[in-house]
């Protein structure tokens, strides 16, 4: 059964790879897979899911075009999130509801990561179905995520009138006269962690978002590329990493 969690994860993140390139470009989701480049469809036995990408040396069989790491990674991290959460809930309803719930925040992570930008419409789907994922009654969940948000759109305030008004005069930089500090996708992402980890935990697994975050930020500032990251990634990972973590020590304590 362990092994069969796995697969079962690794499945699925094939199909989140398909969510996450066809829902920011509108195109149907039960057409047939091609290749991006040369429009080659793409065989049964060249979409089995991990094992495809190493059996073509990650490149498309017709016109050799690199295939993106993502589709491997996202396979491989689906099936490691399902195996870690059937190793603490097994097959039940808990299981499936958090295996969705971490799904769609996969699906999130990875359309931000290339658009910086996610659709609104999963942010309001995951929103919802978190008050189905979370342990806390209905009205503490709501004030947990009011919290949050309220406190982060006033911290977003302070930050993007540094950036647009200090920053921007130090700089010279025209581009910082608009930017803004967060993203208007991750307050709902930062209300969620309020409402599946409560207070103490959320602002653990927040405070850990900002620890990711720093390294590749201080790589882009030494290589003085776009500093401009999308945050929604290192807050799904600070919230997966303090979510296990407060697992394992329920099960060790």
């Amino acid at each position: 059964m362990v092994v069969f969690s796995f697969l079962f994860g690794v499945v699925f993140g094939s199909f989140l790879n398909v969510l996450i390139y066809r829902l920011p470009k509108n195109i149907s989701l039960i057409k047939s897979s091609s290749c991006p480049n040369c429009s080659h469809k793409i065989n049964w036995y060249e979409n089995i899911p991990l094992f495809s990408y190493l059996y073509l040396k990650a490149k498309c069989s017709s016109c050799k075009t690199t295939i993106n790491y993502r589709y491997f990674f996202v396979e491989l991290m689906c099936g490691l999130l399902t195996l870690l959460l059937y190793i603490d809930f097994s097959f039940t309803l808990d299981f499936f509801l958090y295996a969705l719930f971490f799904y769609i925040l996969i699906v999130l992570s990875f359309i931000d990561i290339e658009y910086k930008a996610v659709p609104d419409y999963l942010l309001i789907i995951i929103f919802i179905f978190s008050f189905f994922c979370t342990n806390y009654p209905f009205f503490q969940a709501l004030k947990n995520a009011c919290l949050f948000a309220g406190f982060f759109i006033l911290l977003d305030f302070i930050l993007s009138f540094y950036i647009q008004n200090i920053k921007y005069k130090l700089l010279k930089d025209i581009k910082l006269k608009t930017q803004k500090a967060l993203g208007e996708g991750d307050i709902p992402i930062i209300s969620i962690i309020g409402i599946i980890l409560g207070l103490k935990a959320g602002i653990v697994a927040i405070f850990l978002a900002g620890i990711f975050a720093i390294i590749p930020s201080i790589y882009n500032l030494i290589l003085k590329k776009d500093t401009q990251m999308p945050f929604i990634p290192f807050l799904v990972l600070g919230f997966l990493f303090e979510f296990f973590l407060n697992i394992s020590s329920k099960v060790f304590s």
